[in-house]
């Protein structure tokens, strides 16, 4: 747009020359350079009035139509001297445009290519307690090519932006990035068909978010039936070296303290009253309870076992998961991932009697 306006202001400047000065164009050229002028007067009572950039400009497109000793009566507000700087800086104009390079820009010499620098911080990004020698001589050994770590800061300063700093992993984290080192488990109750009541013990890999098994108990609880219950549900599946839970007075039994000790498993207690000290199991009998249990009926203790044992085939292997950045639990735990499919040719599989469908390659 700026371009435009200074090509049409060449062009008036161009026809205004053409057009001799005189007669009838002079004459309203005059009268509109002094209205101008009483206008800039009566604005301002200083001796020397500022005059704005259009103001600048018409005078100087109407001093075009008058002759030069016209131009010394009529310039009460306008010097001789403004029209020559005005002139001079249209000259200069004329000549940039004409000779200047097309493509703007300082001289000099180029910053890093773009791919270069999305290389730097990506690395950063990645790896934030890298320093700028370190990721210097890491892209030289990955690309081959030279890169000076001074390059690398200026970049750094220039388009990478850390991440708010949180909190770090939670010490159930920290000591479950070991696959089978840690699992947890947790209680809940729910209600059959019949409304009786049924316990159900849930363990999983802290790792991988995988469902180790449930264990069901139809009516009360006690230190022999908690041992049952966990027992059913690692059958066949090993023994971790840590087990996670929390301060439910269950665990409290020494039947169940006696019954660790011979299967060798370290027990890790969650923090009192502190959530996030036990977040992922706790997250994970809400979304049995949503996604499953609130959604269908049971008749009994082994009806529910039933059920279950298919909902955690579906959760380990099929659903993805948030945390776990779009993978099932299966992914996470090293197993093998399913053929990717095509829009074009695909097919949906039913989990859980056709409570979910999935699209899977066909």
């Amino acid at each position: 747009m700026k371009n435009l306006l200074l090509l049409l202001a060449h062009l008036l400047t161009t026809l205004a020359r053409i057009i001799k000065p005189g007669g009838a164009r002079a004459v309203v050229a005059e009268n509109l350079l002094l209205k101008q002028q009483l206008l800039v007067l009566n604005r301002s009572r200083h001796r020397a009035p500022n005059l704005r950039a259009l103001e600048r400009v018409l005078f100087g497109f109407w001093a075009l139509f008058l002759s030069p000793h016209r131009i010394r009566r009529a310039a009460v507000v306008l010097q001789p001297s403004s029209l020559l700087r005005f002139h001079a800086a249209l000259k200069q104009h004329k000549y940039r445009l004409l000779f200047s390079p097309r493509k703007g820009g300082a001289p000099g010499p180029k910053g890093p290519a773009r791919e270069l620098i999305q290389a730097i911080v990506g690395l950063k990004q990645r790896n934030p307690r890298f320093g700028c020698p370190r990721i210097a001589q890491q892209l030289a050994k990955t690309f081959g090519a030279e890169i000076d770590k001074d390059v690398v800061r200026r970049v750094l300063a220039a388009h990478y932006r850390p991440e708010p700093h949180h909190g770090g992993p939670s010490w159930l984290t920290f000591l479950g990035h070991t696959k089978d080192s840690l699992w947890s488990l947790d209680l809940f109750r729910t209600e059959s068909i019949l409304v009786k009541t049924h316990w159900v013990l849930v363990v999983m890999d802290q790792f991988s978010r995988r469902i180790i098994g449930f264990g069901v108990q139809a009516g009360d609880v006690d230190g022999s039936a908690l041992c049952r219950m966990f027992n059913q549900a690692i059958c066949s599946r090993g023994f971790p070296v840590r087990l996670s839970f929390d301060h439910d007075p269950l665990f409290a039994f020494h039947r169940w303290q006696a019954n660790l000790r011979i299967l060798g498993i370290e027990s890790v207690r969650s923090v009192p009253y502190v959530a996030v000290s036990h977040p992922f199991v706790e997250r994970l009998i809400g979304t049995v309870r949503r996604e499953y249990l609130d959604r269908m009926f049971f008749w009994n203790r082994v009806d529910l076992e039933r059920k279950l044992e298919v909902f955690a085939t579906y959760y380990n292997a099929f659903r993805v998961h948030q945390g776990l950045g779009g993978r099932t639990p299966e992914d996470a735990a090293g197993g093998a991932t399913s053929p990717s499919a095509s829009l074009r040719n695909y097919s949906w599989q039913t989990h859980c009697n056709g409570l979910f469908e999935l699209p899977i390659a066909a």
